[in-house]
């Protein structure tokens, strides 16, 4: 699929656009003028795959001109990134980075946890999410058996059409999820509902969550096997992922214990035949879609510096991790953004504990800083990190300095290992033996020394594990929300309320609001309490 989007994305990005046009509740517009018909694009055969690259560049692309572009109207198209958008709303919430400049629209209220419904970094991932939904309801249609009947296509075109049906249905669910996860609720709508300003009706989690559950099980005799699609198309193995996750946070979703399930469908994963890459670097790398992490990755955004440009969470980790004063921007590939980003004084702490000193997944620079950030304007204040790169794992330079070519893994291998031990301490079944394993494999993996014993095996461990295996992939904060430490002042950190120290938060930030331009687009949304 990473090739498919090279030759085929950005125009097609362009003819997805004006498929959905008219769907006014998602702020879409269509500015390019230069784009085909939908029967006349249906009409070669080859389309309907590259409909399907279409479908997914909405995960890597913002628009069909470049980076620059965005077919959502009023924002900048950095800020309505997909997988931009996910990793600022999950991760500089929390105890693990911050964004230094704070002038930037809608960071800051990230940063202090005092976002409101008119911030632009939250608007914009709703409307992605929105988006790639609107696409692939289009998709749908336009695949659908009348359709092909009209055009003649082949039987077996159409056994290969199944698929790629099974995949955007996949792609719809994830954008539910996260909408589920982030928000609390969404809009409704499926290819059954009309085209154009429909204004769908709003689902609450109890119905996202059970759509998800019952979509994702109605695709998965579709999908290919696992480890047999092309790289970064969903899988088998992809499904899995996304029911494991949302059983695992099903207590938070709906108030339902569901780690049995959750461990079940981690299991399927890891007897799919998944490895852990040797170096546990190379799941960061430029070529980490072609060296050992491809046996360990499976799912991700992909991005290339060329071709499929994007200011993605990779192009922004990779230039904004170098600090002003302590790397060299060329070590990791990148031209440099002087230090955008740094970590709190507690996720520093938690590396430096003893338990991690030794530890491959211990990047952090701390020479000449202080471990707190002070002020969000002293850039030497607050440690830094070096864990994303757009060097290869052979050392060479990725194909460009500003974009990157460095993949985004949403869902690796790792993750499940951890989501197993989880699922087992919280009484979903399972070997405590085997959870102890696998924290112990991903260790060694990193040359930690530090194994554990059964006895070891905690939920705070677990918690902690997570932070260093799993820091800037966009977790973090379901993870504190499941944990109990998200909300409230039981636990703080560097700048959570917007205090150097951290203070208390109330519970209604465990929701992001619905954007007001949203709820203006779709008067059925109904705003989340306390907003």
């Amino acid at each position: 699929m990473k090739n498919i989007l090279k030759h085929k994305i950005i125009y097609i990005l362009g003819v997805a656009a004006v498929l959905v046009s008219c769907t006014n509740d998602l702020n879409v517009e269509v500015e390019d003028p230069n784009v085909l018909l939908v029967d006349e694009f249906y009409s070669d055969p080859e389309s309907y795959k590259e409909g399907l690259a279409g479908v997914y560049g909405n995960l890597s692309l913002t628009g069909a001109s470049g980076p620059a572009s965005s077919n959502i109207t009023g924002l900048d198209p950095g800020t309505s990134q997909y997988g931009r958008g996910f990793w600022n709303l999950q991760e500089l919430t929390t105890d693990e980075v911050k964004w230094s400049w704070e002038n930037d629209p809608g960071l800051k209220g990230l940063n202090n946890n005092t976002w409101t419904s008119d911030n632009v970094i939250i608007r914009g991932f709703f409307g992605r999410c929105m988006t790639g939904i609107a696409f692939v309801n289009e998709y749908l249609r336009q695949t659908a058996d009348a359709k092909l009947d009209s055009r003649g296509v082949s039987a077996e075109l159409r056994s290969e059409i199944k698929t790629y049906r099974a995949e955007v249905r996949f792609l719809r669910a994830l954008s539910y999820y996260h909408l589920m996860d982030l928000f609390g609720k969404a809009g409704f709508v499926t290819e059954n509902d009309p085209v154009g300003a429909y204004q769908s009706p709003q689902y609450d989690r109890k119905q996202l969550f059970a759509f998800i559950e019952s979509e994702i099980n109605a695709i998965l005799p579709e999908l290919k096997d696992a480890r047999q699609n092309e790289y970064a198309r969903a899988d088998k193995a992809a499904a899995w992922m996304l029911l494991a996750k949302i059983y695992l946070n099903a207590e938070v979703f709906i108030g339902e214990k569901k780690y049995d399930l959750c461990l079940a469908n981690c299991k399927n994963i890891i007897d799919a035949g998944y490895t852990l890459s040797p170096i546990y670097a190379n799941n960061f790398n430029a070529d980490n879609h072609s060296n050992s992490a491809k046996n360990e990755i499976i799912f991700p955004i992909v991005s290339d510096g060329v071709v499929t440009q994007n200011y993605g969470p990779t192009t922004v980790m990779i230039n904004a991790q170098v600090g002003s004063l302590e790397q060299n921007a060329a070590d990791f590939g990148v031209v440099g953004w002087a230090g955008g980003l740094r970590v709190t004084k507690q996720f520093s702490e938690t590396m430096l504990n003893g338990n991690y000193d030794n530890d491959d997944r211990n990047t952090i620079i701390s020479k000449d800083r202080t471990i707190e950030m002070t002020n969000m304007n002293n850039y030497g204040t607050g440690y830094i990190t070096a864990k994303w790169s757009n060097k290869t794992s052979t050392g060479a330079n990725g194909s460009a300095t500003e974009m990157v070519d460095t993949d985004f893994p949403m869902f690796r291998l790792a993750d499940v290992y951890l989501m197993y031990a989880e699922a087992v301490l919280r009484g979903g079944g399972g070997s405590t033996v085997t959870a102890r394993d696998y924290i112990n494999q991903l260790r060694s993996r990193a040359n930690n020394t530090n194994t554990i014993t059964t006895a070891d095996l905690t939920l705070d461990l677990i918690l902690n594990e997570r932070m260093v295996e799993l820091y800037g992939e966009a977790h973090r904060r379901q993870d504190l929300i499941r944990f109990g430490k998200f909300t409230g002042g039981a636990y703080n950190w560097s700048w959570k309320g917007g205090i150097v120290s951290g203070i208390g938060i109330k519970d209604i930030y465990k929701l992001f609001p619905i954007p007001k331009a949203s709820i203006a687009a779709n008067p059925n949304l109904i705003q989340n309490p306390g907003y």
